[in-house]
Formats: C-alpha cells, structure tokens, sequence
C-alpha cells in the first residue's frame, strides 16, 4: 500500500488570493523540475478553477473558503479544487467558441480546463474539481 503524500491549503474567496496559487505553482515547477509546457498548462488551468471557485462557487463570500489540493505522483501532478458553493452543471454549458459567444468577457474557464489538463473530472454537483497534469519533469 503506497501513502499518499497530498498536500493542501485553504485560501480566501477573493480575487487576490490567486496570487497564491500561482506562487504554490511556480514552487512545485522548481522543486519538481516540472516542463515549461506542462508549467503553462498547469498554471492557467489552476488558476481558472481556483477563479471559477471564488467567484461563482462562492460568489466572493468572505465566509466561505476554497480549498486547494495537490498531489505529485510519478510523472502525474493532480489538483483538487473545492469550494463551497452549490456547484453547477457542468454537463450544460455555453461554447464559448460558438459565435454568439466569442465576444464574451467570461465563460471560457472550463473550456480552458478540459483543453490544457490531461483529465479533468467534476463532481460535489461541480464544486470540486480534479486536475490531472502529465509534469514532463527530468529526473
């Protein structure tokens, strides 16, 4: 039997707490000799559900939290977004490449998500979200 070896952090339901995050990421790259491609990936990709969390799971409730963690295992990092919103669904949304859409500020976060990460599963009624990421790390 392997131990997990899960990391996690509680941030605030603010638009500047996502600074966090991608200090959280620029580490693990560090640390981790994590590739410039997968890096990119990781990082917009994080960082949109983060967003996504604080602004339409908890609607910037200073009460409510969003909890970020993460796990590297092998050549995989994988991240668990969860906040504490009554989700959504995310079977139903707009595509926002669909041409009434294209001109439109928001509605891209998921979309962004599904493109960059390796796999992406929702689930607590999409109020969490996993992130898996092939690191492409050198050893």
């Amino acid at each position: 039997m392997t131990t997990k070896n899960i990391q996690s952090l509680v941030i605030d339901s603010k638009p500047e707490s996502i600074s966090i995050i991608e200090r959280l990421i620029d580490n693990l790259r560090s640390d981790h000799n994590i590739h410039e491609d997968a890096y990119g990936n990781i990082l917009v990709a994080v960082t949109e559900a983060v967003n996504n969390a604080i602004q339409h799971g908890n609607k910037y409730n200073p009460n409510q939290k969003v909890n970020v963690a993460y796990e590297l295992e092998g050549d995989t990092i994988s991240f668990v977004v969860t906040d504490q919103g009554s989700g959504f669904d995310y079977y139903n949304l707009p595509d926002p490449t669909a041409p009434e859409n294209i001109e439109k500020p928001t509605g891209r976060g998921v979309f962004l998500m599904k493109h960059l990460a390796d796999q992406v599963i929702f689930s607590n009624n999409g109020a969490t979200v996993e992130l898996f990421f092939k690191t492409g790390h050198v050893e």
